[in-house]
């Protein structure tokens, strides 16, 4: 069987690899004629720099293109042309020095390899006038808040601008992952993200089952899916629950809070772990579900059910929330397109895009339909999150009469195919988790990127509040929940 992820695999000589200007005009012809980007990524090849687009088709299929450029001569930006690419330039720029002619904000997306100090030599943008003021928040944050520069340009209490400066922590893991046997990295790309342990599990284990050329049983995949929409469920209701409290809704602080302990240790009982971690190894899972399980699985997943009628009732009928959550934060469908941002943010602003459904594996099985809102605002974003509750728990309830039992299974990983590239895009409850492992010609680990979804809709955020007034701006942040550590890996 196939992997259920979104995925391409081939030999890395078989890649088409183009003259830069030729690869350029190839993406842009490929981007026009309605492709969307997922990544674009250097590597370091002596004194050259190896620069990959990866496309999705409209029939969800990646599409690869290759270059060879150098720092000095570098290419001309494409970002001028397709915003949705900005990040990748700016961090092609930041991490291998590649010229990108053109391009209108080459500020560092992570200040990696810098100390903190060369974060001073790119300021705030600013805007002119006197009766314009700016606001300063963080880095450093109340309560357990990763660290992160939020700068405010403001007139009066409308927000005209807003910059996001992140950097604030590195943990090396690109480099890391280049270490010791890349069948055995599962442990340190479960804390990529902490909150998206399973996604970015799930998407690690399939490019190494791609590589290795490991067919995984469908039963395994439908343990897999179990464990990504539990994981699913107790981030939705984490982020209803702080939503909640931001806008003084104290029933829903509550009993979101309290359903989210319910989900995480449904997780736990699984697999040993709240967060997943142990869930999904390559070959197989550390997961087992026996009639006791199952009998405790379902009662969870009915104690869930029951009292989400009843709290998403009142949250979604309560006049003060409506209030503080229409029409705040709107992020436009056409601005999101254009923006490239990825998940819920995406699919509360109208744009039916989910890697679940792609037809493959558990998810031809059990389908998953994209759940859309239109308004693009903090409401869409808080209405997103309890539709996507009530299909994932439908689609739990699914799996569990197909598949009412399993035990941990570990299909042996041999060695993996020397001089291939294996890419795979699972979504997690944030958006699409991206893994890009390839191999060298002794079947050793060449290059490992990961890209993890709030590196696409950091931006999206910023635009989001502009307009608004600064006192909106924890709602829309909550309403986004991206992740600092997914961006300054």
């Amino acid at each position: 069987m196939t992997t259920s992820l979104v995925s391409y695999r081939s030999p890395s000589a078989d890649v088409p690899r183009l003259e830069t200007k030729a690869w350029r005009d190839a993406v842009s012809a490929r981007l026009k004629a309605g492709s969307r980007p997922v990544t674009l990524y250097g590597a370091r090849s002596s004194s050259e720099i190896l620069v990959t687009a990866v496309l999705q088709t409209e029939a969800r299929s990646l599409d690869v293109l290759r270059t060879v450029v150098t720092a000095e001569r570098g290419y001309h930006s494409l970002t001028s042309e397709f915003l949705a690419l900005h990040a990748f330039e700016r961090e092609l720029h930041e991490q291998y020095g590649v010229r990108i002619g053109g391009h209108p904000w080459l500020k560092p997306i992570r200040f990696e390899h810098r100390d903190l100090a060369a974060m001073d030599a790119f300021p705030f943008y600013r805007i002119d006038g006197k009766e314009v003021h700016e606001v300063a928040v963080g880095p450093i944050h109340a309560g357990v808040i990763e660290p992160g520069a939020f700068r405010f340009m403001c007139l009066g209490e409308k927000v005209e601008h807003l910059e996001i400066h992140l950097g604030y922590q590195h943990r090396g893991v690109e480099s890391l992952l280049l270490r010791g046997d890349p069948r055995r990295l599962a442990p340190l790309v479960e804390t990529v993200a902490g909150d998206t342990s399973v996604a970015h599990a799930w998407a690690y284990s399939a490019a190494v089952e791609g590589l290795a050329s490991v067919d995984i049983e469908v039963g395994v995949e439908a343990a897999r899916g179990v464990a990504l929409e539990l994981e699913r469920v107790a981030m939705h209701l984490t982020g209803l629950s702080g939503l909640s409290a931001d806008v003084g809704f104290l029933q829903g602080a509550s009993t979101y809070g309290r359903l989210r302990t319910t989900a995480i240790n449904a997780t736990m009982r699984l697999c040993g772990s709240r967060f997943g971690r142990g869930a999904l190894r390559p070959g197989g899972t550390g997961m087992s579900l026996d009639a006791r399980g199952l009998q405790d699985l379902r009662g969870s997943l009915e104690l869930l059910k029951t009292d989400l009628a009843l709290i998403n009732d009142c949250f979604l009928s309560a006049v003060t929330v409506q209030h503080r959550l229409r029409g705040v934060g709107v992020l436009p469908e056409a601005t999101a397109r254009e923006l490239g941002v990825v998940g819920m943010a995406a699919r509360s602003s109208g744009i039916p895009l989910d890697q679940r459904s792609s037809s493959r594996g558990i998810y031809a099985a059990l389908p998953v339909e994209a759940r859309v809102e239109t308004s693009g605002d903090c409401w869409a974003r808080a209405r997103l999150r309890i539709s996507e509750l009530d299909g994932s728990l439908a689609w739990l309830g699914q799996a569990l009469d197909r598949f009412p039992s399993w035990t941990p299974r570990r299909a042996s990983v041999g060695a993996l195919a020397p001089s291939e590239l294996s890419i795979t895009v699972a979504e997690g409850w944030r958006g699409e988790v991206v893994h890009c492992i390839e191999t060298d010609s002794s079947g050793g680990l060449a290059h490992y990127k990961v890209q993890d979804p709030s590196l696409r809709n950091w931006l999206g955020l910023a635009i989001a509040v502009r307009g608004d007034e600064i006192s909106d701006f924890p709602i829309c942040n909550k309403s986004f929940d991206l992740s600092y550590c997914g961006n300054d890996l």
